[in-house]
């Protein structure tokens, strides 16, 4: 099965440009099976297929729950929980990288840094917690090894961390825009039809394969150098947002 495992949607994601619809359709156009709802600290846009979509349209076409997380301290994770299982706390951004990785793994799913050698404090490796202590990457299931909004040789050092701490591999496009999609795919050996078969099959170490191309239209080609100023103000926002949030999170935690 062909799908794609970072997708981002306008009902989610603040940057998104892409109602849910357009991004199923667009990807059933290319071949793919399936797509991995992952929006910034939101279900919001798998909640518009499952209120709009689900049992209506597109039957022929798998729309797993997924979320990109914001931590405090190591960039982004890509999280996906069994379907049963739904945590609220998982849409408050802004927990350390050591608790989300125990609050997700007591609930039985998986978790795994996205893009993560790309932008600093985006990326896991290019944060202090990860200067810190690297050995933080053998905690989690899976990485992103094939981001097609990232350089070469930022996905070149993924795949190497990877092989080195026996990560299993996934690849996603991390489309905002309509032009991004279905440039990464992750492919899977086995039967997928929930959440649950996506994690068991990461647990038990199935064959996984990924790639795409290169999508050549992000912000930071268009922005050069200034896209530097960009990325410190995404830290200050960060960094008060999780401030901000903390007592709902303790609330969510009680």
């Amino acid at each position: 099965m062909k799908l794609d495992m970072h997708c981002h949607t306008k009902e989610g994601s603040l940057d998104g440009k892409i109602p849910i619809e357009d991004y199923i359709e667009e990807l059933k156009r290319q071949g793919f099976q399936g797509m991995l709802v992952t929006d910034h600290n939101s279900y919001n846009g798998y909640r518009a297929w499952k209120k709009y979509i689900k049992g209506r349209r597109h039957e022929d076409f798998l729309v797993l729950k997924g979320i990109e997380y914001d931590t405090i301290d190591a960039g982004h994770v890509l999280v996906i929980m069994p379907e049963t299982i739904k945590l609220h706390i998982l849409e408050l951004r802004g927990l350390p990288v050591q608790l989300l990785i125990d609050i997700v793994h007591k609930n039985g799913g998986i978790l795994g840094p996205a893009h993560p050698c790309g932008e600093k404090y985006l990326s896991i490796t290019n944060t202090k917690k990860y200067r810190i202590n690297p050995e933080i990457l053998a905690r989690f299931d899976f990485l992103e090894g094939f981001n097609s909004c990232e350089r070469p040789e930022d996905n070149e050092k993924a795949m190497k961390l990877a092989e080195k701490y026996n990560l299993a591999i996934f690849g996603g496009s991390d489309s905002h825009k309509p032009e991004c999609i279905g440039t990464a795919y992750t492919e899977f050996e086995e039967p997928v039809t929930c959440e649950s078969d996506v994690i068991a099959q990461v647990i038990k170490g199935a064959s996984i394969q990924v790639g795409g191309h290169y999508y050549h239209g992000t912000t930071r080609e268009k922005m050069g150098k200034s896209h530097s100023i960009l990325v410190e103000a995404f830290w200050v926002y960060n960094k008060l947002t999780g401030y901000r949030t903390h007592f709902k999170r303790k609330k969510e935690m009680k």
